[in-house]
Parts: C-alpha cells; structure tokens; sequence
C-alpha cells in the first residue's frame, strides 16, 4: 500500500521537535565533529509540509554515518540503503520504523551538492516568504494530484525547486510567475 502525501499546515512545534532530535543526535555524533541542520519544509516558519522533520548531519566522511547505524537503530531508525543507489553522497535514515514517519535524517559531506542545496533552498525560502507561499500553493496541489505516490509528487517538485536554487545563486528576487507550473 502506497502511503499518502499528506500536507499539513506549518506547526509551531517543528523547531522544538527538532531540537530535541538533534540533542539526541549530536550525543549519538559525539566522537565525531558532525554538523546538524534543520532541512526541509519543516524548517521555514510558516510554510506548510509534510508533518516530517528532516535532519541534515555533516560528517567528514560517510564511514562515520555508517559507524553509527546500530546506535541510530537504537534510536528506532532505520536505516536505508537502497536509496544509495540514487544519492550514493548520502546515508539515509528515517523513524520510526512504520509509517506515519516523524523524523528523516540525511548524512553527507558539508560542502558537497547535496549539503549546499539543501541550505540554500531553505534559507532563501526563510527569507523570501512569496516563494515560500508559491511553494506551499504548489505542494497543496500536487498533493491533491499525486496523493498517494510520493515518488511522483517529489519529482513534479523538481523544477519549481531547480528555479528557486538559480534565483538564490544569482541573489535575484523570486519571481510569483516563473520556477513553477
């Protein structure tokens, strides 16, 4: 059975969920000099998402990751492979072990392309609220039209995501009738 996508509005909670996850986390990373960031739809104030935190850790090479799937494990991770396939730069994680999940956490190299744009994307969003509502609109409908395949869902969102890392690069405002459909 293909699980929902499923949009809700943004919850104040998010950054406090999120830092208590990160506290657990940096215990979990503390050999090691991790970087944690709050990625993703949840991390813009006010934009609505998928009731998900998701959890970026900068490690300085992904051996660490993997040195820490059983105590991640421990944590009701799940840790997964298969999606290495598609971003061999990333050790990919996600809790709890069934669906609803809360928590998705992805490993990679600060500094590579991965790392960069999830940080650009979320900063400009923070700071740039008609693209962050132009994305809210966007993933409403296509929520409504893909709502049970998630693959699809993420890649309608591509483009509009594509638009917005080429305004931020080249510091120009967002423009409401370009980037997306």
């Amino acid at each position: 059975m293909k699980t929902p996508v499923v949009i809700v509005p943004y919850h104040p909670e998010w950054p406090r969920q999120f830092e208590q996850e990160r506290a657990r986390l940096e215990e979990t990373f503390a050999s090691t000099k991790a970087v944690i960031e709050h990625i993703g739809s949840t991390a813009v104030p006010g934009l609505s998402a998928k009731p998900v935190i998701d959890i970026m850790i900068g490690v300085a090479a992904l051996s660490e990751a993997e040195g820490q799937i059983e105590s991640l494990r421990a944590q009701g991770y799940e840790y997964v492979p298969a999606h290495e396939a598609q971003l061999p730069q990333r050790r990919y994680f996600r809790k709890p072990l069934a669906e609803p999940r809360t928590h998705h956490v992805h490993c990679v190299i600060p500094g590579s392309s991965f790392w960069q744009d999830q940080l650009v994307f979320r900063d400009y969003l923070r700071a740039n609220p008609t693209a962050a509502a132009a994305y809210a609109t966007l993933k409403q409908d296509l929520a409504s039209r893909y709502a049970t395949d998630r693959e699809a869902y993420s890649e309608a969102k591509s483009e509009f995501i594509a638009g917005i890392l080429t305004h931020a690069r080249a510091g120009s405002p967002f423009l409401s009738n370009r980037g997306h459909r």
